[in-house]
């Protein structure tokens, strides 16, 4: 824990409290049988705005690299140090998801072992080695390799229990590793044959981190006016969005999956919303807007805990046979519209205790 805030890209951390905002939101409706269609992510192939929010995630962990370990990284004396905090860290974000799991659920019988955090801690601990000990041109071929190498793979080898390659969702060559490596009681709960975040599309998930690091390398550059950084990255993120949309021709952009279009569909849009909140509040050093995102993004890791705490408690509480939301929504709304104003109020609250943090200055490292 640290009680002082170092200096931060204001942008970027405004991106990451967005983000982190947007997560919490489509993560704690109020019935989950009344979610509006962009609040939900999408039954399969294809992509809602809500699938974007993860893949901005941890583009926004590849970007914070640059910012946090680019003057470290420059003398290979530190490098040793640096990744054992990196691993540290890494292990430490996957422990923190098991343990969420044994309070909330505990039933270690059917514990699923992948999850958010997890991918999070493994993209992160990579990422930053390969940030650390490669060279940028290293990194640029290396996220080639791994999204080409993850559509053959996907597409063209023979999944073993099937005999066939196979992008659906429980016969596809992720869900199959995802089995063998787990077994069905310890994937998500809702398949139990294929799991969103399983070690396959960990690969891809990789990419989107190694996108974040070149992008943020680009930002930091000294010999580049602003006005050239923001042009350049609108036009990238634009071209990203396109080669995206032209894979998907032929491996659908899926989030569950991680594909490769999706890789390049999603880090496009990141790459296009940095831009803007770079120019906005960077470069034209607009700012009343930032308030309320800022705790979030100075504590992501902390609001993203407690939206699975606050939540699951707050649910347990009964007056006679009635929950919280029984009373406070469903009589006054529709039941979509009850539904969203429990997600944002279960936002709001959390905001709160981020603020109380944000105004004591203090930042839970993880």
């Amino acid at each position: 824990m640290s009680n002082t805030q170092h200096s931060r890209l204001l942008s970027l951390d405004v991106f990451r409290g967005v983000t982190i905002a947007a997560m919490i939101l489509v993560n704690d409706p109020g019935d989950w049988g009344h979610i509006y269609a962009p609040l939900e992510h999408s039954k399969w192939n294809g992509c809602t705005p809500t699938d974007l929010i993860f893949p901005f995630f941890l583009f926004i962990v590849g970007v914070s690299i640059v910012y946090a370990m680019e003057r470290k990284a420059a003398d290979p004396r530190n490098h040793s140090k640096m990744i054992w905090g990196a691993l540290r860290r890494g292990v430490l974000l996957i422990l923190i998801s098991l343990t969420i799991h044994i309070i909330l659920h505990p039933d270690f019988a059917h514990m699923r072992f992948p999850g958010v955090l997890q991918r999070i801690g493994v993209v992160f601990f990579i990422c930053a080695v390969l940030y650390i000990k490669a060279s940028q041109k290293v990194r640029d071929w290396l996220f080639v390799i791994l999204l080409v190498g993850y559509y053959l793979l996907m597409t063209f080898v023979p999944v073993p229990d099937t005999g066939v390659a196979s992008l659906l969702p429980a016969t596809n060559m992720g869900a199959w590793v995802d089995r063998m490596v787990f077994s069905t009681n310890h994937l998500w709960s809702e398949s139990h044959t294929w799991d969103p975040e399983g070690l396959l599309g960990t690969l891809p998930a990789i990419a989107t981190g190694l996108f974040g690091i070149r992008v943020g390398s680009w930002l930091k550059r000294k010999d580049r006016e602003d006005s050239v950084k923001v042009s350049w990255m609108f036009t990238y993120g634009v071209l990203a969005v396109i080669l995206g949309l032209i894979w998907d021709l032929f491996f659908p952009i899926n989030k569950a999956l991680w594909t490769s279009s999706f890789v390049l569909y999603a880090g496009g849009w990141a790459t296009i919303a940095l831009a803007f909140f770079y120019w906005l509040i960077d470069v034209q050093r607009y700012k009343n807007f930032t308030g309320f995102f800022l705790p979030f993004g100075a504590n992501a890791i902390t609001a993203y805990v407690l939206s699975d705490f606050v939540p699951h408690y707050i649910n347990k509480i009964r007056f006679g046979s009635s929950s919280i939301y029984q009373i406070l929504f469903e009589p006054y709304w529709s039941p979509f519209n009850a539904s969203l104003a429990s997600a944002i109020v279960m936002t709001l609250l959390i905001w709160v205790l981020m603020w109380i943090l944000y105004l004591r200055k203090i930042v839970i490292k993880v």
